[in-house]
């Protein structure tokens, strides 16, 4: 058996196994579910929801179902479907990375090729990329006074960082023949940037660009619960104050599996560019 279809048949079994543990888990503490008179289970309360435990996997599965059959549903201001929110979250995590590459690229670039820049750059980065993104969200609330611009900007701030530093790295391990063959052909600046040292740094940019994206998505969804407004942070938190552990459960779901084809994309870019190259 290929090792790829042996890797699988694994992950299936892991994964029957992990369900079957929270199918135990979820049972009546008294054994399987019995008939009961509808009038005594009123009666004595039986009939109200549960807050203090997990849903079972039927009633997740439900909830997948119904929150799937129409991810795009408006019903006000506070209640949008699933799709929406997470449609809102890629938007901002979007615009901030876009605006993150907008500086970081150049920037890095300039670092990596000037020893000068970089040590005159080099103190403030090493200040500055420590200081965890969430931590500027206040700062950003006072100065924007906008609670969408102060998310976006927070994603500007955790995406700067591993695209500055990789680029930098990059166009630092740049194999100086290959400057030397641009010089000695009389290579201007802006053809040597793009032609000899943009391709040979790439890669290294390229897994900047997927540890700043990765990053993103894990600090929009933190951002939004602080903020609140709309976006698959604030879906979870404001499902958690409805005592909705379904909800709670399908979003972070949702999380992991939007997370996992972002960083499947990178990396399709990435095995492009070694392709190229």
């Amino acid at each position: 058996m290929p090792l790829r279809a042996k890797s699988a048949v694994l992950s299936a079994l892991l994964l029957a196994v992990l369900l079957g543990i929270w199918h135990l888990a979820t049972l009546p503490k008294g054994g399987p579910a019995q008939a009961v008179d509808p009038e005594y289970a009123k009666l004595m309360g039986l009939d109200k929801p549960k807050s203090d435990g997990l849903p079972t996997l039927a009633q997740l599965g439900g909830t997948i179902a119904k929150q799937l059959a129409d991810p795009f549903y408006d019903a006000g201001s506070n209640d949008k479907g699933i799709g929406t929110q997470v449609a809102y979250s890629l938007g901002r995590v979007a615009l901030g990375f876009v605006l993150a590459a907008l500086v970081a690229l150049p920037l890095g670039f300039a670092i990596g090729l000037s020893p000068l820049v970089h040590g005159a750059l080099d103190p403030f980065i090493q200040v500055l990329k420590p200081i965890s993104p969430l931590a500027w969200m206040p700062l950003a609330l006072y100065t924007i006074k906008d609670s969408a611009v102060s998310s976006i900007f927070v994603i500007f701030i955790c995406s700067v960082w591993p695209m500055l530093i990789n680029t930098a790295h990059g166009v630092a391990s740049v194999r100086r023949d290959w400057l030397n063959v641009a010089r000695t052909l009389e290579a201007g600046t802006a053809r040597t940037a793009f032609q000899v040292i943009l391709p040979a740094a790439a890669p290294t940019i390229l897994t900047g660009m997927r540890i700043s994206m990765g990053i993103a998505w894990l600090v929009i969804v933190a951002a939004e619960m602080l903020v609140g407004n709309l976006g698959i942070g604030y879906f979870v938190w404001n499902e958690w104050n409805n005592l909705s552990l379904a909800n709670v459960i399908f979003a972070i779901l949702v999380i992991g599996v939007v997370g996992m084809v972002l960083d499947f994309l990178f990396g399709l870019a990435q095995r492009a560019v070694a392709w190229v190259e």
